[in-house]
């Protein structure tokens, strides 16, 4: 199992170094975790489509909870800004304005994040999702200028308790990730996989 080089991406078989981060409620994330970490990469605070992503993981959390994984969700936003919009959602949500774990775990920006025609539905729908949200007052309005720019592409990561990268997903449109089926998937196929040496294959849609 080799150890990843900073700002490269990461493949099954690879090894996360130590890191421990604060939350923005102020609790701390250790990774690896003595559970598996299922890490997301997202956005910024407000980003709707980001939003109706994580109410869905929201909605079954308790799931991976009794799957034994932990949900850690990262955002280039400062914890400021995510406490008015993430502060009521059930995992960990980690601030990275300087964008240091998103070079690290080389999680890209680009204009095909909202440019691929397979994000658009997904963008009406967050934007619908959002609009309500605010109208009804549970949430403020996103920001026009948010901090690190539109343009983030999603990844996320299943992290065994020993490091190593289970399953990895670099999204190549906004909306491109795992489903919670899909995650639960993973976890359900990991002992296999480990008996057989072989890495966990993403989900086929």
């Amino acid at each position: 199992m080799s150890l990843l080089p900073s700002s490269s991406r990461f493949r099954p078989g690879d090894v996360v170094s130590d890191h421990r981060m604060v939350t923005i409620s102020g609790g701390t994330v250790q990774i690896p975790d003595d559970q598996r970490v299922h890490l997301q990469f997202r956005r910024f605070a407000g980003c709707p489509v980001c939003d109706l992503h994580l109410r869905s993981v929201a909605r079954r959390h308790s799931e991976l909870v009794a799957a034994g994984i932990r949900e850690v969700v990262v955002f280039h936003s400062t914890a400021e800004e995510l406490s008015a919009h993430a502060s009521d959602l059930p995992f960990d949500v980690i601030a990275d304005p300087d964008k240091r774990l998103y070079v690290e775990f080389g999680v890209e920006s680009g204009t095909r994040a909202l440019l691929d025609p397979r994000a658009w539905l997904p963008i009406l729908r967050g934007i619908y999702r959002s609009f309500m949200a605010v109208v009804r007052k549970r949430q403020p309005i996103p920001t026009v200028n948010p901090h690190g720019g539109r343009f983030g592409l999603p990844a996320e990561f299943l992290i065994a308790t020993d490091g190593r990268v289970l399953a990895c997903k670099y999204g190549v449109y906004v909306y491109d990730q795992w489903s919670v089926d899909d995650v639960l998937a993973l976890a359900g196929r990991e002992s296999a996989a480990l008996r057989s040496e072989e890495p966990l294959r993403e989900p086929m849609h």
